[in-house]
């Protein structure tokens, strides 16, 4: 796992493992006697308390057997898969395709009441043309290697964007200018990304603001990943090998100041619009 995923998976990972060692000790059992009515070496025994190995299902059914403590088999399992998909590698994600993943979003989108989304590099997913998203899926496709899937994961990424005009959903955007000057999928089709911009802000769901480039950093207010809070619920990370989830509290919190002083370096509304319309300039003149 990266260095730059936070902690959460690994607290979590932590836990599970801790869960694990309890149920032993509360058996009497050492670890080598666990291990050998388990019938695995020793050393995975301690892998696993360790939190250096993610025990499989099948590893927590045995571990529970031989425990006497199989009531706590299902409680286990679940606990194990959610530190799983804390951390999802690409091209475990996106193995069959592209599709799939915009598909798994739709509930979160659907449920959530309050969305906050920082953008340092492309325009936020449920703010983009059909054109803009088509270019971004199709250049990931292309640069992962993966099933050609475009044109239903585009239609997915369009069906999500209902949210926006459903209401009964808050949107707050910030996005660096940066995102506004990058040209993705030519010319054209970033003019009219840059035009549906200024149609979305104008949403009462929704609020726009832009970072402009060359603003004061200081202190701590510089560029971060890009990331989405999804109410109080969780945070969800792109980097550049995989899919952060991020539902520990204290992490949520770090994202919600970060999204806070961000924010206080954006402009709104008619300066947001202004340079929208700097960057459409630029591209057409």
């Amino acid at each position: 796992m990266p260095s730059s995923v936070s902690s959460s998976a690994r607290a979590a990972r932590k836990s599970l493992a801790g869960r694990l060692r309890e149920i032993r000790l509360d058996a009497s059992l050492s670890a080598r006697a666990l291990a050998a009515a388990a019938g695995w070496h020793e050393s995975k025994t301690s892998r696993i308390e360790n939190a250096k190995t993610s025990p499989a299902d099948a590893d927590i059914r045995v571990w529970c057997r031989v425990c006497d403590a199989e009531d706590q088999i299902p409680d286990l399992i679940a606990a194990a898969r959610e530190v799983n998909s804390m951390w999802v590698e690409w091209k475990r994600m996106e193995r069959a395709g592209l599709r799939q993943a915009q598909e798994a979003q739709l509930p979160l989108y659907e449920r959530t009441r309050r969305f906050r989304s920082y953008a340092p590099s492309l325009v936020p997913g449920i703010i983009q043309t059909r054109a803009y998203t088509t270019a971004v899926l199709r250049a990931i496709m292309q640069r992962r290697s993966i099933p050609d899937d475009v044109d239903a994961a585009v239609a997915a990424r369009m069906e999500r964007q209902r949210v926006l005009h459903e209401g009964g959903h808050q949107f707050a955007f910030l996005v660096e200018e940066a995102v506004l000057r990058s040209v993705i999928g030519g010319r054209e089709v970033m003019a009219a990304q840059l035009d549906h911009l200024t149609v979305v802000a104008s949403l009462p769901s929704v609020s726009l603001g832009v970072i402009p480039l060359g603003s004061d950093r200081t202190p701590m207010r510089w560029t971060v990943e890009g990331f989405w809070i999804f109410g109080t619920e969780q945070v969800s990370v792109e980097l550049v090998s995989g899919y952060l989830t991020v539902t520990r509290p204290s992490e949520i919190d770090m994202y919600d100041r970060a999204f806070t002083e961000l924010a206080e370096l954006a402009v709104y509304g008619a300066d947001a619009r202004a340079l929208i319309s700097a960057a459409l300039h630029a591209l057409t003149r």
